[in-house]
């Protein structure tokens, strides 16, 4: 029997770009700020909108790639797990904050959000990279092992036939 799962899917858009710093070892460590944002109406049949913002946090080659290829605006949808954690300030007071530390990452979007131009992007990186996640198109990353494959001939597929329908949820 399982002990638990704590898992998180995030689709959103980056309200800053990434900041990448690397620890003593060498390793990447990359911050963004994820916003989502959802839609419904209220009684009087009035859109309300509600936005919120994730803390999210990348390491190893992962950060990396999210450093290189991710900018404010950009599209992505990231699966991890959330992380509470509280540290006292130097005034005293315990603050509380959550984390989403990613497993996997997805640039979602085309040229014009963002991120340069998909030409650029690489389509495979050493890990697991995935090659298609319900029907999403575009370069996949993943923190695990893995070995490299090149990409398939001919370039990456255009991202003009993407669509909502092809979201897995």
């Amino acid at each position: 029997m399982a002990r638990g799962i704590n898992k998180v899917i995030l689709v959103g858009n980056l309200g800053d770009d990434p900041e990448t710093k690397y620890t003593q070892g060498g390793m990447a460590v990359t911050k963004v700020r994820l916003a989502t944002t959802s839609v419904r109406k209220d009684r009087d049949g009035n859109t309300q909108e509600r936005t919120e913002w994730h803390r999210v946090t990348f390491f190893g080659k992962l950060g990396e790639i999210a450093g290189e290829y991710l900018r404010k605006g950009s599209q992505v949808y990231v699966e991890g797990s959330i992380r509470y954690d509280k540290y006292t300030g130097q005034d005293g007071v315990e603050r509380y904050f959550t984390d989403i530390i990613a497993d996997e990452m997805q640039m979602l979007g085309g040229r014009s959000e963002g991120g340069g131009d998909r030409a650029s992007r690489p389509q495979r990186q050493e890990g697991a990279a995935r090659e298609n996640y319900g029907g999403q198109r575009g370069g996949g990353y993943s923190g695990g092992g893995g070995q490299s494959r090149p990409a398939p001939a001919g370039g990456p597929p255009p991202m003009d036939d993407f669509s909502d329908d092809d979201i897995p949820f």
